[in-house]
């Protein structure tokens, strides 16, 4: 794995909370819409992230890696319809 330091600045260490997300993408690009899907309301935007393919593909595998490592320490994420736990596990 490589290490590197990352730069952030304080408005942007704050984060953003988001619930959903839409994806999208041209033949050169993936555009990730994450949004706040509140039930009094349309979802509002909080951030998109444009990458390329490659860019996109790579952001997949390290997600699937660290879901594993998640539930591996923490138990199965519960998915769409399952019960949920105190902290989002089955």
């Amino acid at each position: 794995m490589n290490e590197f330091n990352l730069d952030i600045d304080r408005e942007t260490a704050k984060g953003r909370y988001a619930n959903m997300a839409v994806i999208s993408h041209t033949p050169n690009e993936f555009l990730i819409d994450f949004a706040l899907l509140q039930p009094q309301g349309p979802a509002l935007v909080v951030a998109r992230v444009i990458t390329s393919p490659r860019h996109a593909k790579a952001l997949l595998r390290s997600l699937a890696e660290n879901i594993r490592r998640y539930e591996a320490t923490f138990g199965p994420i519960a998915e769409e319809g399952e019960a949920q736990g105190p902290w989002g596990q089955a």
